[in-house]
């Protein structure tokens, strides 16, 4: 059953919505309502149950050239041996590189992950995107 309702916004914002809604290939503002939704209804679910299992993936940049980097950053993924499914690592650069980790496991834990990444010195950047299956 579908159900509708009314949203009130200023201008500006229905004009930067419906700019969004263009860039982002959507058909009309209520597929782009129904997918933000969704999205912040799954991020929510997940902030309120941290033992709950997610899928996600983490993107991290970090400078191969800086001491033991790799080996730290392997010797972390081990750690996870049963949560991280596959990882792709692309050469960025003569320096650079681009690691890209599959998970699943429990919300709580892949935060820690996430977090152990972050703290090394040499990585640039660490991107985590998660999502879960909704009934």
């Amino acid at each position: 059953m579908v159900e509708r309702f009314s949203v009130s916004m200023n201008s500006e914002l229905l004009k930067k919505f419906d700019e969004y809604i263009r860039r982002r290939g959507y058909v009309s503002r209520s597929e782009a309502l129904r997918m933000l939704i969704r999205d912040a209804l799954i991020e929510d679910s997940i902030s309120a149950d941290p033992e709950g299992v997610i899928f996600g993936t983490v993107t991290m940049i970090y400078d191969h050239s800086v001491k033991g980097i790799t080996e730290k950053i392997t010797h972390i993924q081990h750690s996870y041996h049963g949560e991280i499914r596959s990882a792709v690592h692309v050469h960025v650069d003569e320096k650079n590189c681009l690691e890209v980790v599959i998970f699943h496991g429990k919300a709580k834990k892949m935060r820690k992950l996430v977090d152990s990444l972050s703290r090394i010195k040499g990585v640039k950047n660490v991107k985590f995107v998660f999502t879960r299956v909704e009934p």
